[in-house]
């Protein structure tokens, strides 16, 4: 895929605007700036020369331009307070100023304490338990209210979109396009027979609530006994919407059909401690990852411009690519076409 040399509004973030952003609202960095791994957003580490509510060291996102709207990031804070107010271990953005949400030099930003962790260990039975007690909470939680701002998890924006925006951009290498265009077609076929993933649907009989939305390894963080507490802490609220709660399990499942039965009985044994789950969702699994397999190419396409993008993904784009998601395609209408695990 060729790149697009486009002045990006990242390019702009420069070490000096950071710390000009954090002294705007009020906090006195000391200087020291390290970026953290995040594509989607700008993430730093900062610390302080004054702590601010007891933290000497604190998290600085500046969220994607245009990404969300300000009602939309709004929502997700109030989503995170909402669980640190029902003592669910998430990290939530502080309060500076009497604010959560801040605005510097064309950047929305937010500012949370630093936490410390480790990847959970998703082979241990009782790690995944844990997670699953904690994963009911944040749903008991985000069944209270709704989104009004936030998107749902459909066909509709995680796929038929998507593919509409790949295919007005030439961003299909031409050898395999009409292949890639007849699997997902027949993808969609499988994915939409589920109402609760179709917006047309008067009634999709499944419960929707407000998600994490993005529940993979990578956004739990696994503290030792200390301070904080032994056990997850949650973070990264950003792909925060509207979906069926086993949206939130199926990403911690790895491995072939007796592995991934087995976790999934660990996380139920710990979910439905504190919340009943239907078991009727369990045949969501495979839609939802062929949902997300469709949105990731559209995703990195989008954000071609930014210059992350080139440098991280080089392989995007390239004819091998695109017949690699060709054959991902059909193995998902295979899977879908099976029986759901069976718990």
């Amino acid at each position: 895929m060729t790149t697009i040399h486009a002045d990006h509004p990242y390019n702009q973030l420069t070490p000096d605007v950071v710390i000009d952003a954090l002294w705007a609202i009020g906090l006195r960095p000391d200087g020291r700036l390290q970026s953290l791994n995040s594509f989607e957003n700008r993430v730093y580490q900062v610390h302080l020369d004054e702590p601010v509510q007891g933290h000497d060291q604190v998290v600085v996102k500046f969220y994607r331009p245009a990404r969300w709207s300000e009602p939309q990031l709004r929502e997700e804070h109030a989503f995170a307070l909402d669980l640190v107010e029902a003592e669910v271990p998430v990290v939530p953005p502080l309060s500076i100023g009497g604010d959560t949400l801040h605005t510097h030099a064309g950047f929305q930003l937010s500012v949370c304490p630093r936490r410390g962790g480790r990847r959970p260990e998703l082979d241990d039975f009782e790690v995944l338990e844990w997670i699953g007690r904690f994963l009911a909470r944040i749903h008991t939680v985000g069944a209270a209210r709704p989104f009004v701002h936030r998107p749902a998890l459909q066909a509709a924006t995680f796929a038929r979109e998507p593919r509409d925006w790949l295919l007005q951009h030439d961003a299909i290498a031409p050898e395999v396009q009409t292949a890639w265009k007849q699997a997902l077609e027949e993808a969609l076929q499988c994915i939409e027979r589920h109402a609760v993933l179709r917006p047309d649907a008067d009634d999709a009989g499944l419960a929707t609530l407000r998600l994490h939305g993005d529940c993979h390894p990578g956004n739990v963080l696994w503290t030792p006994e200390g301070a904080l507490g032994a056990g997850p802490h949650f973070v990264d609220l950003d792909d925060a919407r509207t979906g069926p709660a086993v949206q939130d399990l199926w990403m911690l499942l790895s491995g072939d059909r007796r592995q991934q039965t087995q976790q999934l009985s660990a996380l139920l044994d710990g979910y439905e401690q504190f919340r009943p789950f239907d078991r009727r969702e369990l045949v969501l699994i495979e839609p939802l990852r062929t949902l997300r397999l469709i949105h990731y190419s559209a995703w990195i396409a989008r954000r071609w411009d930014d210059p992350a993008f080139p440098i991280n993904f080089p392989w995007f784009g390239s004819r091998d690519y695109w017949q690699g998601q060709v054959d991902m395609l059909v193995e998902q209408i295979e899977a879908m076409q099976e029986p759901p695990l069976n718990v």
